[in-house]
């Protein structure tokens, strides 16, 4: 049953995200939650506190404001002491320019007694790098701009 519930509220937040509901992701999280994101773009990067997820998810919308995440698959293992969830998802979107994005990607969350301790994104993140300066040339500056990292 706590597996169950558990892979609801991973879908939950995923649809959290593509809204741009990312206060209550982040009520969810714990004051000193690791996000890792893979690469070296302005959504690369080591996160280490809420105040700086809260500062890239405002990046993640701005950059990418057609994100739409679709959750394909949700394994969950743990109980609510050390809980590990395991989200795989695909990404389709058009550039600015007009032309098609593709990711996907899986991401790894720990959670410990209903608060998310750690998240740790895996994409292709050539693909999210190769799209940053045709965001950037669209007119989303920050696109290009060095991670947020705390």
């Amino acid at each position: 049953m706590y597996h169950s519930i558990v892979k609801r509220i991973a879908v939950r937040n995923f649809q959290r995200v593509n809204e741009g509901d990312y206060e209550a992701l982040l009520s969810a999280c714990s004051p000193t939650i690791h996000h890792r994101f893979g690469g070296s773009h302005a959504l690369g990067g080591e996160r280490h506190d809420v105040d700086a997820l809260r500062a890239w998810f405002g990046r993640l919308g701005r950059v990418g404001p057609d994100l739409t995440l679709t959750v394909t698959d949700v394994w969950v293992t743990g109980g609510p002491w050390n809980t590990h969830v395991i989200i795989r998802w695909d990404n389709h979107e058009t550039l600015p320019d007009g032309s098609g994005y593709t990711n996907h990607g899986v991401h790894v969350v720990q959670m410990r007694w209903g608060r998310i301790v750690d998240i740790d994104a895996n994409e292709d993140s050539q693909a999210v790098a190769e799209s940053m300066p045709i965001r950037a040339a669209s007119g989303i500056p920050e696109a290009l701009a060095a991670p947020i990292t705390s």
